[in-house]
């Protein structure tokens, strides 16, 4: 069945229920708005005003996908465990102060949303959800991640936008899979050598921090298509840094705000050079005023 029908299908099951909490408090109620989608067992229970998930959606162990994004959720029970065969879940838009433990036994779990919600820290065991490839946890309040998340090296994409981060925890420099990594709208300071050993990046977002310099490391990143490091308090950017960075540009999608640094610093100089070229000819105007003055 397309995605399309299913999403229908979906809806239509809502409606009949008339909608609220206590439309789902029913397993086979549940059972029935789940449908397969794409060869994937699929619930979304998606702006449904709840508080807390229904306790017989536990039940549903095959689930593979489930969305509860744009909830009042704020918090999840431990036996979310019991849905083992989970591979996406969808929490966005809730109000979760936490994570749960329990997901760490969600071993199929390969994408995670959890942005825009209250998180202010995420548990140590999601480091054992091995076969992640993206998370979001943009739009909370994280300043850290656990160093058992090192442990994610076949993850793709991370989000970790819009948080209040001082520094990149040391768990990223790990993840070797990494093509993108948003980090847009913290308060990072410095970004580290190790950021080098993402060998497989190809955008990176980390505008809107408090960045200073730019780590030499920068040059590694030989497959980077996007680096966007506006909004920064980047004083200087090492000639060799650009170079070497532009030499290894390959299509045109390719962009640079150090790049754009670069040539606004020898704005500034050619515009130094021309206020002063402008001073000395005022100045010899003036010698030569003087001197018609004494003859």
């Amino acid at each position: 069945m397309g995605g399309a029908s299913c999403g229908e299908q979906v809806r239509e099951e809502l409606r009949r229920g008339g909608g609220g909490e206590e439309n789902l408090m029913s397993a086979s109620r549940i059972r029935k708005i789940t449908v397969r989608q794409f060869g994937f067992t699929v619930l979304s229970l998606a702006r449904r005003g709840l508080k807390e998930p229904p306790d017989e959606l536990w039940e549903l162990l095959e689930l593979q996908k489930l969305n509860l994004s744009l909830n009042s959720l704020k918090s999840l029970p431990a036996p979310l465990a019991q849905l083992r065969n989970l591979e996406v879940l969808n929490l966005c838009g809730n109000q979760l102060s936490s994570l749960p433990p329990e997901i760490g036994e969600l071993k199929k779990l390969r994408v995670l949303f959890a942005y825009r919600n209250h998180l202010t820290e995420v548990p140590e065991e999601l480091g054992s959800c091995t076969q992640l490839e993206v998370l979001s946890l943009a739009n909370n309040q994280l300043s850290s991640l656990p160093a058992s998340l090192c442990s994610l090296t076949r993850l793709r994409k991370l989000n970790l936008s819009q948080n209040q981060m001082l520094h990149l925890p040391g768990a990223v420099y790990s993840m070797k899979a990494l093509v993108f990594l948003h980090l847009a709208g913290n308060r990072l300071e410095n970004l580290a050598e190790n950021l080098q050993s993402l060998t497989e990046l190809k955008i990176l977002i980390v505008e809107g921090n408090n960045l200073h310099s730019l780590p030499k490391g920068l040059c590694c990143l030989t497959r980077l298509e996007l680096l966007n490091l506006d909004f920064n308090d980047i004083k200087d950017v090492p000639e060799e840094t650009t170079e070497e960075l532009q030499q290894e540009k390959k299509n045109e999608k390719w962009s640079l705000t150090a790049e754009k640094l670069q040539k606004e610093k020898k704005q500034k100089k050619n515009k130094k050079s021309k206020k002063q070229q402008e001073k000395n000819q005022r100045n010899r105007s003036g010698e030569k005023e003087v001197e018609g003055t004494t003859e």
